[in-house]
């Protein structure tokens, strides 16, 4: 099977973005891992799905695989991307986008600079909405890692986020406890583990390990989920900047039952047409 792609970025959290309007597409689990392999394919963190809608009132159904061909219901720099990519197009031609999720509605705006600004919705810190397997919601949850025991946040955004304060970002373990974290039996569904230093109340800076991908340069729902949690806690104010390895997120929460705003780039890095097995 022939397949048309576009490479695209946000930060360097990079996807295959795929129009599934104007070709027939029908990808087995082996076959998403084949294209997101850096190895024999093209390379990614996640693969992006543009569909027809499915629901009245969205422009478009917008689905995410992970590297490792599972499907997830969030990914915020994609769908920064997913609105470049359909606009860039000429898939739509406004610059206000409705698109349905497995997590609910999503409406992704372009900013006259180019910038997109994606209403992430309403964080759930209930730990059956995460999920996460504890008698009552919390603002800081203690978990038991091995011998260690790790003060953290918990909360969703269409995708279930673990946040940790550390002192430095630069040598927090993340590569030692980031895949314990995702894999705690508490999460049943696994989790993104956020590594979170505060510098004053409108900075932070940020290491995600995604479940499913691994750390990455740069996850959306993550540094949302990061001021969420930093801002419950009374430690943030309600526009933070979060600096990533691949660069910087602008995130406005007015707490309660207020949506979430992301703000950041979104890239196209190449276009192609790739055989695919099976």
């Amino acid at each position: 099977m022939s397949l048309r792609f576009t490479k695209m970025h946000g930060l360097g959290n990079d996807f295959v973005v795929i129009d599934a309007i104007n070709q027939k597409i029908d990808l087995a689990r082996e076959q998403i891992r084949q294209l997101a392999d850096r190895r024999f394919g093209i390379g990614c963190d996640q693969l992006l799905l543009v569909e027809p809608p499915r629901e009245a009132g969205v422009d478009f159904t917008y689905r995410i695989f992970n590297a490792d061909g599972g499907e997830v219901a969030q990914c915020g720099n994609g769908a920064r991307c997913f609105a470049r990519f359909v606009r860039d197009k000429g898939l739509i031609d406004r610059d206000t986008i409705a698109v349905a999720t497995a997590a609910g509605r999503m409406t992704l705006r372009i900013e006259p600079d180019g910038q997109v600004t994606v209403n992430m919705g309403v964080p759930h810190f209930a730990p059956a909405d995460v999920p996460f397997e504890a008698d009552a919601p919390a603002e800081r949850y203690a978990l038991q890692v091995g011998d260690e025991t790790l003060g953290m946040g918990a909360v969703s955004l269409g995708n279930p986020h673990a946040v940790l304060e550390v002192d430095n970002i630069d040598t927090a373990p993340v590569e030692r406890l980031g895949p314990l974290i995702e894999a705690h039996p508490r999460f049943p569904r696994r989790v993104n583990a956020g590594f979170m230093q505060i510098l004053d109340a409108g900075h932070i800076r940020l290491r995600v390990y995604e479940r499913g991908a691994g750390e990455t340069l740069a996850c959306g729902s993550g540094a949302c989920a990061a001021v969420v949690v930093g801002r419950q806690q009374g430690r943030l104010g309600d526009k933070v900047e979060v600096t990533l390895p691949g660069g910087t997120l602008q995130i406005q929460w007015q707490g309660g039952d207020s949506p979430v705003l992301m703000t950041g780039p979104a890239t196209t890095v190449f276009e192609g047409n790739i055989q695919v097995q099976g």
